[in-house]
């Protein structure tokens, strides 16, 4: 990356669910002004994942997003830190969590757009700046870049992708105006 601009790190799910409803270009405009990125490790779990979810050829096939591989001392410290928190037994669950919250904290201003709650409970005390989703999308229609109406049809595609939100179809708007967000 060559940019000044701040970055915002990927996790694969929200790449997947969104590519998955066909809203992969909602996350290119609310990242316009950003750099979009993905670790080397998030890459590999969507090319790994293509042959059987074919949207997510889509995410690897975005220029928008670019590709970071995790070789710098920096980015290799903080990736250990998070795989002994989160990688389970059989040595590949959350590896795409360990790095994107890697990258994030090693990169300065960047942000890690994560929404799992144990991925984010690890990353508690670290200097790394989360996101979730709903926040982001939140952040679009503040900005006047999304509708509340068109973040919530985004929701309910998400939520029928079987994507967890914190609440049921049609309730988007009602829960942002509760959660004081949008």
């Amino acid at each position: 990356m060559t940019s000044a601009r701040t970055a915002y790190v990927l996790d694969t799910g929200p790449l997947s669910h969104f590519a998955e409803a066909q809203w992969l270009g909602v996350l290119k405009i609310l990242l316009k002004d950003y750099d979009a990125v993905i670790p080397d490790v998030v890459a590999a779990e969507l090319r790994e994942g293509a042959p059987q979810h074919h949207h997510l050829y889509s995410v690897l096939a975005a220029d928008w997003i670019e590709t970071v591989r995790l070789e710098s001392p920096a980015h290799l410290t903080a990736f250990v830190h998070y795989e002994r928190q989160l990688v389970g037994r059989d040595g590949r669950k959350n590896m795409g969590e360990c790095g994107v919250l890697a990258l994030a904290e090693s990169l300065p201003g960047a942000v890690a757009v994560v929404d799992d709650r144990v991925a984010r409970k690890a990353a508690r005390g670290r200097p790394v700046e989360l996101r979730g989703t709903l926040g982001l999308l939140c952040d679009g229609i503040r900005a006047g870049l999304l509708t509340v109406s068109l973040v919530s049809a985004v929701a309910d595609d998400l939520l029928i992708s079987q994507y967890r939100l914190p609440f049921g179809p049609g309730g988007f708007a009602a829960w942002a105006d509760r959660e004081g967000l949008c």
